[in-house]
């Protein structure tokens, strides 16, 4: 299942014509455990946060350089909306089709309604290279940030561009 969960990211990046770069590591299921693994590849690395608004009927999937702060209260205040939580497991796997450690932008295949909104911090469009998991935590994706946005165009989900 996570071999394709990941081979799925590969044909659409390849279907795309998105280049990346695949960095093999052991699982890691937080930014600590991973960061010694990132010496070496280029861009900035990313933690993406999966977050529910209070009802449960609004999913966003936040995403922020790894060293950043992020008050999920704060981003809730300048989405308009309630109290924001981190979503459960079960609805991290149905709309994303990952567990916990395996977010990324990439779990987005799985979302076909296209329910989950985007929130990307306003500072990694700075970056000329962004890191994700490719929907498992054992490898990470080196692509550049405007084919992020490339990805994220074709998904077709809603995408906030925030300062946080």
């Amino acid at each position: 299942m996570p071999e394709e969960r990941e081979q799925k990211v590969y044909e659409a990046l390849t279907n795309l014509g998105i280049p990346h770069i695949r960095h093999e590591h052991p699982p890691v299921f937080t930014v600590e455990q991973a960061v010694v693994h990132w010496q070496g590849i280029e861009g900035s690395h990313c933690k993406n946060l999966f977050v529910r608004n209070k009802k449960g009927n609004r999913h966003y999937l936040i995403i922020a350089e790894h060293l950043k702060k992020v008050d999920i209260q704060a981003i809730a205040k300048q989405l308009h909306s309630d109290r924001l939580s981190f979503a459960s497991d079960e609805r991290l796997k149905r709309f994303l089709g990952v567990s916990a450690g395996e977010v990324s932008p990439f779990g987005l295949l799985q979302d076909e309604g296209r329910e989950v909104i985007v929130i990307l911090d306003a500072g990694l469009q700075n970056e000329a290279f962004i890191n994700f998991h490719p929907n498992v935590n054992t490898a990470t994706l080196t692509i550049s940030f405007a084919d992020l946005l490339k990805f994220l165009g074709w998904r077709g989900n809603r995408v906030l561009v925030l300062s946080f």
